[in-house]
């Protein structure tokens, strides 16, 4: 049954986006950042945490446990993760005494002032070239096991960051596997044992390395969180309107292909340089900006993937610093948000205050959860609403409540012509909040002449360009 849709709403959508990203921390994700350190040039680790302080970001992924590091850390409020190196797991897996050891001098050390909340045991591992493979859940379990002899695997948990070259498919989504050599001998028994502790799998996602291989098939707007047509996986049915949801679900559903589905993610690294070498396509400050703004954008409004809805994102962008001793293309040493000086290399919003107050805060990307209709085929979507031949409709797989805050505010102060929605009205059946909206929200697009971003509601609605299906109701083309 549809609610009261008068015009004497108290709030307006716009409140109701706000009060979304101002919720708790339990229902939105959250976003740290990865502070590097392959450099000659930074400021003292006590600066850097001024810094952080500063721009009000809590989180912060390190890749090891530098002493000068940790302490400044002490007492911060900023929660944080540490790494053990790769040449470290082969010690840290032929013998428990050792770990026992480096969690005494590298863990308790600094414990609880220091609020380390996990440790990545090693980094990328399958990709190392010193075949460290074979050491990584040994050295796993062995850290576990000298954390509960300090009681204290309640409150750290273990992972460890895997690249998605871990994966033999990752398109489409729902066909996402890991490489067969690797699933017997390290990759099922990882997701045992970050299930048996509890834990999570940390993932380092970059949209840029498949765009910039890719370029001429992958949109650089659905790359940088942009309006754009979207992906419809042909596997499952579920609408993509960006890259980063693709390939964090691809992972989903290889753990999922495994038996392991209850494994949550965090995205330990993601990130877009704003410089980069002649043949990196897409890397530039505009693009870096646009990707890491709109993801936070993306991960603070509390969606989750198409594939898991309900599971908050957390992330860890990369990085801090422009790091000018990294090797490698140029895009290596310019993935920072900040130059060595402190000053930013380009201006984003990255804690909820900040999103609420910017401008574009109102018109957030988000996941499409949604099973899609046919949506628009290539090309920029307003152009392609200009024709007069496109609709708008609800995604369906938003949660209810959102989505009929938006169905409120369409049909109250936004004015689309609701009446045939109400009961015994021709477009009352089907009686579901989806088919209600997906009216409403075509009602006020094509009452705004199907401007620009008047398909959107937060997220809560796409462009298609085939007439809607819901029962005998008919979707008006225009007004």
């Amino acid at each position: 049954m549809l609610r009261n849709m008068s015009s004497s709403l108290a709030f307006s959508f716009f409140f109701f986006f706000l009060l979304s990203l101002s919720s708790s921390s339990e229902a939105a994700g959250s976003v740290g950042i990865n502070y590097g350190r392959i450099a000659n040039d930074l400021p003292t680790p006590s600066k850097v945490v001024e810094l952080l302080k500063t721009q009000g970001i809590n989180r912060v992924k390190l890749y090891d446990t530098e002493a000068t590091v940790l302490t400044a850390l002490k007492n911060s409020g900023i929660k944080v993760i540490v790494a053990m190196p790769n040449e470290l797991l082969s010690a840290a897996a032929a013998d428990q005494s050792y770990t026992d050891t480096w969690i005494q001098n590298n863990i308790i050390s600094y414990y609880p002032s220091t609020q380390i909340e996990a440790i990545a045991v090693g980094n990328e591992v399958f990709v190392d070239p010193n075949n460290t493979t074979n050491y990584l859940v040994p050295a796993m379990k062995n850290v576990h096991a000298s954390l509960v002899k300090n009681n204290l695997d309640k409150t750290i948990k273990i992972s460890s960051p895997i690249a998605l070259s871990a994966l033999q498919s990752s398109y489409p989504t729902s066909s996402g596997s890991f490489k067969t050599e690797l699933i017997e001998p390290v990759i099922k028994p990882m997701l045992k044992f970050l299930q048996q502790t509890e834990s999570y799998l940390m993932v380092n996602a970059y949209p840029f390395f498949a765009y910039a291989a890719n370029s001429d098939t992958i949109s650089l707007d659905y790359a940088l969180f942009k309006q754009n047509p979207g992906v419809v996986d042909s596997g499952n049915g579920l609408k993509y309107d960006n890259l980063f949801d693709a390939q964090v679900d691809a992972v989903n559903a290889a753990m999922s292909a495994l038996q392991y589905n209850d494994i949550k993610i965090s995205v330990s690294e993601t990130g877009w340089p704003s410089l980069g070498d002649s043949n990196e396509i897409g890397a530039s400050e505009d693009n870096a900006a646009s990707y890491n703004g709109n993801l936070v954008k993306r991960v603070l409004s509390g969606n989750g993937t198409p594939l898991k809805p309900k599971d908050p994102l957390n992330v860890f962008l990369f990085a801090l610093f422009n790091e000018n001793q990294k090797t490698g293309p140029t895009s290596e040493r310019n993935y920072g948000l900040f130059f060595p000086n402190e000053k930013k290399v380009y201006d984003i919003s990255l804690t909820v205050s900040e999103v609420n107050t910017s401008s574009s805060a109102v018109a957030p990307v988000a996941a499409g959860t949604g099973r899609s209709q046919v949506p628009v085929s290539g090309g920029d979507v307003s152009s392609a609403g200009n024709s007069g031949k496109t609709w708008c409709v609800a995604n369906g797989g938003y949660s209810e409540e959102k989505l009929q805050h938006a169905l409120d505010y369409a049909c109250g102060e936004g004015g689309a012509d609701c009446s045939p929605i109400q009961p015994g009205a021709t477009c009352y059946n089907p009686n579901t909040l989806e088919a209600h909206a997906s009216y409403a929200f075509n009602s006020y697009y094509q009452k705004m002449s199907r401007g620009t971003g008047t398909c959107d509601f937060g997220g809560a609605a796409y462009v298609v360009t085939q007439p809607p299906s819901y029962g005998k109701c008919d979707f008006p083309t225009g007004y």
